[in-house]
């Protein structure tokens, strides 16, 4: 499957009248020339992260969406082909890939930045032809830095996926199903085919006790 992607990019007033990029998917040219906000640690250290992205640029399926200001990236996002580990690599086609990480600087929150980065996602056409995922486990939310429960947590964060078009999706995946709050979000594109829908329900439920 060839990987088309078209860059879209607009331009974001925050709070205290603050102006943001949001753009992408961005070349590894454009995150080796950006600064790196101190606050996205979420997964790593900054200057790790920052590799890390650039070695996900280089992958022809893989999407970067990021929200800087100025020349500072506070925030993004990433999409690629599930990881081997996980269960959604066993989709035998290239049409899936997944949200594998979206993050905002702490410093940044409150700026609606998360929801603005999912909007840019699918002002791409090509996104019609994908399934989008996206699975959501409660002990990767920043639930002491936001002071929020993991409900309030989880509905800021289903909201924030409604807006791009992700919506909840039912699995009998072992770690999604070991707490009620973990869930399987998606998007299936407005040209994905049937068969492509009947792999992915395929892959969503082995037990045949669910079905």
């Amino acid at each position: 499957m060839k990987h088309r992607k078209t860059f879209h990019s607009i331009e974001h007033t925050g709070k205290e009248n603050r102006k943001f990029t949001i753009a992408g998917p961005i070349s590894t040219e454009a995150i080796e020339q950006a600064e790196f906000d101190e606050g996205l640690k979420a997964f790593r250290n900054p200057d790790k992260q920052k590799e890390a992205l650039i070695n996900v640029s280089k992958l022809e399926e893989s999407r970067i969406i990021a929200a800087t200001e100025g020349n500072k990236i506070v925030g993004y996002a990433v999409y690629l082909y599930p990881d081997e580990m996980e269960r959604w690599s066993q989709y035998n086609y290239e049409n899936l890939i997944e949200l594998g990480a979206i993050e905002v600087s702490k410093d940044y929150r409150g700026h609606a930045l998360a929801k603005h980065i999912l909007q840019v996602t699918m002002m791409d056409p090509a996104v019609e032809d994908y399934i989008i995922i996206t699975t959501e486990y409660y002990w990767h939310w920043d639930l002491r830095g936001t002071g929020l429960s993991i409900w309030e947590y989880r509905d800021i964060m289903e909201k924030v996926m409604n807006s791009g078009g992700l919506i909840w999706y039912a699995t009998d995946d072992p770690e999604i199903c070991s707490h009620p709050a973990n869930c399987l979000m998606a998007r299936v594109g407005s040209r994905v085919p049937n068969d492509s829908v009947h792999e992915f329900d395929r892959v969503r439920f082995q037990n045949r006790y669910m079905i």
